[in-house]
């Protein structure tokens, strides 16, 4: 026998997915079609129900977002309510002459056993509880959900500055800014729909009214005229239906309502409703006393109920003593809980929370430099890190990671440390509240003061107090402030050591920040043609030579062309330097077309390039001879280029440009090698040096 196969969207399907269109095609069933008698107290019960959980949930919640759903639970429940509304009409109306029970017996119920059989007092009952809902708890809720929704888009900018604050402060990560961001503009989504949803109960108030009314007239015309009944009769049994109808519907409202008061009027804390009544309604054993003498003192009134007062006074006595009692015993436990810890609870086993994550970036400081990273002492250099951070990623192309800061009470008091995963890469000392004076080379004279070196560049410098500040400005000395001085030795070690700083997930990143604008370029490109690591690589070789890397497009664009020839990094960071060129030269020699640059003599062009041949590519064949001459001599040409004021810039065959690049890096960091290749055909090159010439 084949067995029936379902369609493969069904089988995947959520079972709680199908909750929802079922409860809304069941609302609209029950408008429509006609229900017995049976099925209207099942719904009438499930009704009930449903108002107690609700009013439960919010009861134990322990801030408003825990119970996100509520607005669309009171739509839902409205909506419930007023579908039973129109079901047990129809069998009022159609079915009430035979008798209270003919719209089932919850109906029936409410009819004779809550109101007594009598409708005067049914009618006075449902008033009354309409009036409360709609008047009071109803009306009030929405107006604390409007002001709330108010407050929380006015406070949302100043959220979303804090939150940017603590991330640019190192004090959370990403995705916990990432999280408090979402819950920032949910709370105001929430209020917003609360102030809405608050709208339907009033509706459903108003709807009970009317549909109680239409119920009384409607049953006396249809009792009397199609069923042949006396206006008494026909009255009574109408009425009793109709009010009993209200109140089983009225009541679950005004639950709900109830429910939704206690959502939008309390305030964010880390208990449940029960718990902050009974944690500040009942926590002062004096309030307690004064209370139970008040209390006592009118029971011995005469005429007063003496038993009742009497009692609640004892009563409220006997807690205020049992809470002063639990008050004295508090000091006892906590002086034992500061007891030394025994041997066995000190030896616990080491876990893998005991594993810290290092961080990227660090900057500790000595207690001295505390005020500087102290947000209460308004520590100004909080505000320069976001500012590199911002600066860094609009000029590079990446956002750095951000910088934890940390005190350390093993540095002197002004010294400061930056560390790049965990490993020192620059130090220095910074006197808060002086100034340093640093000598660009053309200073009038010496200044009065502790000297030292700028720690950014090594600069001579000297520390100078602030009435000394417009005295070494006019001798020539640059003057910055101690916050100053570790905001550019930060930005200088976080530009020379930008390829470090792009790992993995910061590529990933500048991926899917680039798939929102170019999404099917990106997608060709990684992982179908290009792996994420080679890519990384690329991006790395050309930060590693400080080529920005903001120009994604163009980078991206080349390497899907030049992938399908080669998967190897160095080959596809030539090409894209190649088409990088315009950008690479105008950050080297920006507003000017002349290009002034060092080149090889042909001779030793000639020897480097069977050097390469010779060992295969990477430039391992070239003789010590021959590699001490080049370092010496670019060296020397490098600082003829330095005194006349210009960038040292050394122009080569393509095939030598990396190899010389990475021969050379070490001893002379601020060299540039480009290639003929990289440089635009509209620019003049002007050559001042050459390397290898005869002297």
């Amino acid at each position: 026998m084949n067995s029936i196969r379902l369609p493969a969207w069904m089988t995947q399907m959520n079972n709680k997915a199908l909750a929802a269109p079922l409860l809304i095609i069941m609302m609209l069933a029950m408008m429509v079609l006609p229900l017995p008698a049976f099925v209207l107290d099942i719904f009438f019960s499930f009704n009930i129900a449903l108002a107690i959980i609700v009013l439960l949930t919010s009861l134990y919640t322990v801030k408003p977002l825990d119970f996100m759903v509520f607005p669309t639970v009171l739509l839902v429940s409205t909506m419930l309510r007023l579908s039973l509304n129109v079901a047990s009409t129809r069998v009022v109306l159609t079915e009430g002459h035979t008798g209270p029970d003919a719209a089932g017996k919850v109906i029936e119920a409410f009819g004779h056993f809550l109101i007594g059989g009598n409708y005067t007092v049914g009618i006075v009952v449902f008033v009354i509880l309409t009036i409360i809902n709609f008047t009071v708890v109803t009306k009030g809720a929405g107006r604390i959900a409007e002001v709330g929704a108010r407050f929380a888009l006015d406070a949302m900018p100043g959220k979303q500055m804090a939150i940017d604050a603590d991330l640019n402060a190192g004090l959370i990560a990403e995705q916990e800014a990432r999280r408090r961001r979402t819950e920032v503009a949910q709370e105001a989504e929430f209020y917003g729909a609360m102030d809405g949803a608050s709208k339907y109960v009033r509706g459903d108030a108003v709807a009970g009214i009317m549909v109680t009314v239409i119920n009384v007239f409607g049953g006396l015309i249809v009792g009397m005229i199609q069923h042949d009944m006396d206006f008494a009769a026909a009255l009574k049994n109408y009425t009793l239906l109709a009010i009993g109808d209200g109140l089983v519907a009225q009541i679950p409202s005004l639950i709900i309502s109830t429910a939704a008061g206690v959502v939008v009027s309390r305030v964010a804390s880390e208990q449940d409703i029960g718990g902050q009544l009974i944690g500040q309604l009942f926590a002062k054993p004096q309030v307690l006393y004064i209370t139970a003498i008040i209390v006592g003192g009118m029971g011995i009134i005469p005429g007063m109920p003496h038993v009742a007062f009497i009692f609640l006074a004892s009563l409220l006595s006997g807690s205020g003593y049992l809470l002063t009692k639990r008050a004295e015993a508090t000091p006892a436990s906590e002086e034992k809980a500061e007891a030394p810890a025994t041997p066995a609870a000190e030896m616990e086993e080491a876990t893998w929370q005991d594993i810290l994550p290092i961080d990227t970036l660090g900057l500790e400081v000595g207690y001295r430099l505390i005020p500087l990273v102290d947000k209460a002492q308004g520590g100004e250099l909080l505000r320069r890190i976001k500012g590199i951070r911002k600066k860094f990623a609009q000029e590079v192309g990446f956002l750095s990671p951000p910088v934890h800061i940390r005190d350390n009470l093993e540095l002197k008091p002004s010294a400061y440390r930056i560390a790049l995963k965990g490993v020192e890469v620059g130090a220095g000392e910074a006197m808060n509240g002086q100034y340093l004076a640093i000598n660009p080379g053309m200073v009038s004279g010496p200044l009065p003061g502790p000297e030292t070196t700028d720690p950014a560049f090594g600069l001579p410098a000297t520390w100078i107090d602030a009435g000394m500040r417009e005295q070494a400005q006019a001798m020539g000395y640059t003057v910055v402030d101690a916050g100053t001085v570790i905001a550019t030795h930060l930005n200088h070690l976080i530009t020379t050591h930008a390829a470090e700083l792009l790992g993995r997930q910061e590529v990933q990143q500048l991926i899917d920040h680039l798939a929102k604008e170019m999404p099917k370029l990106v997608e060709d490109l990684v992982p179908k043609l290009l792996p994420l690591s080679v890519l990384q690589k690329v991006l790395q070789n050309l930060l590693i030579e400080g080529v920005h890397i903001r120009d994604m497009r163009t980078i991206i664009e080349t390497l899907s062309e030049q992938a399908m020839h080669t998967q190897d990094a160095n080959e596809l960071t030539a090409q894209v330097r190649i088409a990088l060129g315009r950008a690479i030269v105008q950050q080297i020699f920006p507003a000017t077309n002349e290009l002034t640059v060092m080149t090889l003599d042909s001779r030793l062009e000639r020897l480097l390039m069977q050097a390469l041949q010779t060992s295969g590519g990477d430039g391992a064949g070239i003789e010590p001879g021959l590699a001490d001459t080049l370092s010496s001599q670019t060296e020397a040409a490098a600082q003829h280029q330095e005194q006349m004021g210009l960038t040292p810039v050394l122009l080569v065959p393509g095939p030598l440009r990396a190899l010389l690049s990475r021969f050379l890096r070490r001893s002379l960091p601020q060299l540039k090698v480009l290639s003929h290749a990289e440089l635009p055909e509209t620019k003049t090159i002007r050559v001042t040096s050459l390397v290898g010439g005869q002297s």
